[in-house]
């Protein structure tokens, strides 16, 4: 009977453990506050962007949004998704964007976030109060749509279906969006993003993107995939390279005209099947567009400063000039700063971090 008592007090005990942890973790996650950025204005020379003819056969034309820029060809649209774990990445990752701009004021964020209204609401606020003269609209992101068409990966934070959201953006975007610059929460830019979104992409290409064809391209697929003719000859007349999804410029009419999230999601439900890749949401972009995307200078993207997957060790810049960093791998700068572990390269990250720390004064 003492044995019993005492089995029943340890549990007790460790069911308050854990919910005190579970507790004291969303504190941590939903009381992170952050400094006003200063703003930033065009300079004279920067287009407009407030005359902007509605279409009215779009179900999301003007009459849906009350500043003209959301619909305007002059303006730079840039995409991110928001999610309270990448925050504080989120918005150093706005600040550069505005802070290297010629024209700022010329710039609609289109963030997208998972559908739960506390979290949206969260988040809108959170950049309101950092960004208040910012343009931007959070858009809502069912994880239900794409859950179970996602398959276990190497690394958890892969598998997150908001991951998958980019995939999604011909549909959760305006119809009068032609043309967005995706961007990852875990970049900074050092460099004018109008720059990048003036790619351009021919006739034909759907998407732009730093390749990188002197990586292992047959090692982001399993031996099954390339064992199987059927599938292997998916790359057949393709010069197929490697590109990372954290950085792409993406023409919303032609993925449109293309069905191109179907196509995706094709080769995810195929990946349900039979194992033909391990890494979450970057093989089926490759599987649809490898081989047939513009390439960006590399500029655009020096990837890979969050090290690897599985130990996120340091990394140097590849070399070449640099216009964006991107701690893409499992490393995090906020993340190995907070823990006062940094890289080196970490203290470039450093000066667009917006966080309010504990007993900061200010001036």
């Amino acid at each position: 009977m003492p044995q019993k008592k005492s089995l029943q007090f340890f549990a007790l005990l460790l069911t308050i453990s854990l919910t005190l942890f579970t507790i004291s973790n969303a504190a941590t996650t939903i009381t992170q506050k952050f400094k006003e950025a200063p703003q930033f204005y065009n300079s004279p020379d920067c287009p407009s962007v407030s005359d902007v003819k509605d279409d009215p056969d779009s179900p999301s034309s003007l009459e849906e949004y009350d500043e003209p820029i959301f619909c305007s060809d002059e303006a730079v649209h840039v995409a991110m998704t928001l999610d309270t774990a990448y925050i504080r990445g989120s918005m150093a990752a706005v600040l550069s964007v505005l802070q290297h701009s010629s024209c700022p004021q010329n710039i609609a964020f289109h963030f997208v976030a998972s559908a739960t209204k506390t979290n949206i609401t969260y988040l809108r606020a959170t950049i309101s109060s950092s960004f208040p003269y910012l343009k931007f609209r959070v858009y809502s992101f069912d994880d239900s749509s794409v859950s179970g068409l996602i398959s276990t990966s190497i690394r958890s934070a892969l598998d997150c279906p908001l991951n998958y959201a980019r995939s999604y953006l011909a549909n959760l975007l305006p119809l009068c969006v032609r043309r967005v610059v995706y961007l990852d929460s875990d970049l900074v830019l050092v460099d004018d993003i109008t720059k990048l979104a003036e790619t351009d992409l021919g006739n034909n290409s759907v998407l732009a993107a730093p390749e990188y064809c002197n990586a292992n391209f047959t090692s982001y697929f399993t031996p099954s995939f390339w064992s199987n003719p059927s599938l292997s000859l998916t790359f057949a007349n393709r010069k197929a390279c490697y590109f990372n999804t954290g950085v792409m410029v993406i023409d919303l009419d032609r993925w449109r005209g293309g069905d191109y999230t179907t196509k995706i999601e094709e080769w995810m439900e195929l990946q349900k099947r039979m194992r033909i890749y391990e890494l979450g949401s970057l093989p089926p972009f490759l599987l649809v567009f490898a081989g047939n995307i513009v390439p960006v200078d590399h500029r655009w993207n020096q990837h890979g400063l969050g090290g690897d997957n599985f130990r996120g060790l340091c990394r140097d810049l590849h070399p070449g000039p640099v216009s964006l960093l991107h701690w893409s791998g499992k490393g995090k700068p906020w993340a190995r700063l907070d823990a006062n572990r940094p890289c080196p390269l970490d203290a470039l990250w450093a000066p667009y971090d917006l966080l309010q720390t504990p007993f900061v004064l200010d001036s």
